[in-house]
């Protein structure tokens, strides 16, 4: 593989991300991939309506212009701390209650998922029924989660040995980017695990694995 092949297929797998979402507010320096996002999200609904299947879900701050700084430096194109919306397209194949009644239950599922299991503020989901199908559609095919990757320095070491981490993932270039000023670590969460939490946790284990006082960022690239 050339130089060339690597870049391309380094910027395929960060755009495969989709946008970085911000995990709890702008002292929390943690941001979560779309993607993962979007795999919780459309696992909890399909858990709790199983009649309704969501498609294409997609993640965007309400105000853009309220957004507030961050404590830390963000990842390179990650939104700003702020409140999100989730706007999501649904179909429908076995319709035991008014869909009214089913759309109000993802609604729910949603904004609860997207707060308890994943830290996001979500305050607005929008839904779109697109299909009232016969029957169950294929199932939609769960993305590749980013390769683990293993620790190479201190910072590493600590951030893979939080509780409540998989691993580490590198889809931004490295597992740990020394910045000036400012580290950035980049992680898969373990089941049963809170991304927000879990991302809190490795900000402190790593800031006390660091000889200095820099910023700690982390980036969740998937929630298991």
């Amino acid at each position: 593989m050339t130089t060339s092949d690597a870049v391309r297929g380094q910027v395929r797998r960060a755009m495969g991300l989709g946008r970085l979402l911000p995990l709890g507010g702008p002292a929390d320096g943690a941001w979560l991939s779309e993607r993962a996002a979007a795999t919780v999200l459309r696992g909890a609904g399909a858990a709790a309506v199983p009649g309704a299947a969501l498609g294409t879900i997609r993640l965007s701050l309400v105000a853009p212009d309220a957004a507030e700084d961050p404590t830390v430096p963000p990842p390179p194109t990650a939104l700003l701390p702020g409140p999100l919306r989730v706007e999501a397209d649904v179909s429908v194949w076995a319709l035991e209650e008014p869909l009214p009644a089913l759309s109000a239950a993802l609604r729910a599922t949603l904004f609860e998922t997207a707060s308890d299991v994943l830290g996001l503020a979500v305050t607005t989901v929008d839904l779109r029924v697109r299909e009232l199908l016969d029957s169950a559609p294929e199932e939609r095919p769960v993305p590749d989660a980013p390769a683990a990757v293993r620790p190479s320095d201190p910072a590493g070491t600590a951030a893979a040995a939080t509780p409540g981490v998989a691993h580490l993932t590198a889809t931004l270039g490295t597992a740990v980017h020394h910045g000036p000023g400012h580290v950035r670590v980049e992680l898969a969460t373990a089941p049963g695990h809170a991304a927000l939490e879990v991302a809190r946790a490795v900000r402190r284990t790593v800031a006390e694995a660091l000889p200095d006082d820099r910023a700690v960022t982390v980036v969740v690239t998937a929630v298991s």
